[in-house]
C-alpha cells in the first residue's frame, strides 16, 4: 500500500556563504518578505521568512558552489514511506545533514537531485 504524501511546511535554500548576506537582504529588503522567529535544532546559520503558509529558511553553508533548493514531504507512515522509497529505486541521502536522534524522518533525493526531508 502507498503512503499518503503531502507538501510540509519547509523550504530550504541552502546557500554559498558568499552569497548569504545578499540572498537574505533579497528576500527582506527587495521581496519584502517578513522574518519569522523559528528555532532550528541545527547549527547552521538560518534566516526564515513567512512564505504564504510555509516557512521560507535561507541557510548559509560553506563549501557549496551553487544554491540549492530542499523540500519538505510529509506522510503518514514513516516506516511504510521508506520501505515504499527503497522500493521505487529511490535514493536514501541521510548523510546529507544530521537530523535530531529522536526526529521522525528522513532524508531522499529526487533523480535531479533536490532533497526531500520525508517526515511524519
Amino acid at each position: 500500500m502507498k503512503p499518503m504524501f503531502k507538501p510540509g511546511k519547509n523550504i530550504a535554500i541552502k546557500v554559498p556563504s558568499h552569497e548569504y548576506e545578499q540572498t537574505v537582504a533579497f528576500y527582506k529588503d527587495i521581496l519584502g518578505l517578513t522574518l519569522r522567529q523559528v528555532s532550528s535544532p541545527d547549527s547552521i546559520e538560518s534566516t526564515t521568512f513567512e512564505f504564504g503558509n510555509k516557512n521560507l529558511w535561507i541557510d548559509n553553508i560553506a563549501g557549496i558552489s551553487q544554491a540549492e533548493i530542499w523540500l519538505e514531504i510529509e506522510t503518514d507512515d514513516i516506516e511504510a514511506a521508506e520501505a515504499y522509497f527503497e522500493a521505487m529505486g529511490c535514493t536514501k541521502r541521510d548523510e546529507i545533514e544530521p537530523l535530531p536522534s529522536e526526529f521522525n524522518g528522513f532524508w531522499i533525493s529526487s533523480p535531479s537531485n533536490i532533497i526531500h526531508l520525508i517526515t511524519q
